[in-house]
């Protein structure tokens, strides 16, 4: 299952909520109440969830793989940060991707033919409110 559309919608004066938004996977099926949060240690990606009584809320849809939650973590904050003009990230990640432009540097001057990975940031649009699912 890939992701296929991020909609962002940024949130004023919320306190710790930062964001709605809405994930689309394999042009096919839509999760919206999907929130970003900013917390204790940094933003982080909440699933819709409803009260299931006594202040206890469960998650109505939600990833069982570890691996594929990351992944919509990571597309969603990207997305987000994108939508915010957020550009400052920890400094682990900005090191990271100064160690894949080096790599993509070197790549270019060996032309390697190669596919697209299928989950590509290219491939990920906005979804607007006035597309009819």
């Amino acid at each position: 299952m890939e992701i296929t559309r991020v909609e962002i919608r940024p949130m004023k004066d919320e306190g710790n909520l930062k964001s709605f938004c809405s994930v689309v996977f394999d042009d096919v099926f839509i999760i919206h109440s999907v929130k970003v949060i900013e917390g204790s240690n940094g933003l982080f990606v909440a699933m819709p969830s409803r009260e299931v009584g006594d202040g206890e809320y469960r998650d109505t849809a939600h990833p069982i793989d570890n691996d594929f939650r990351l992944k919509l973590e990571e597309k969603v904050l990207k997305k987000y940060r994108e939508v915010v003009g957020e550009d400052s990230e920890p400094v682990e990640e900005e090191v990271g991707l100064e160690e894949e432009e080096e790599e993509e540097e070197e790549e270019e001057e060996e032309p390697v033919e190669e596919e697209l990975d299928d989950d590509s940031d290219e491939e990920i649009e906005d979804l607007s409110f006035t597309d009819k699912f």
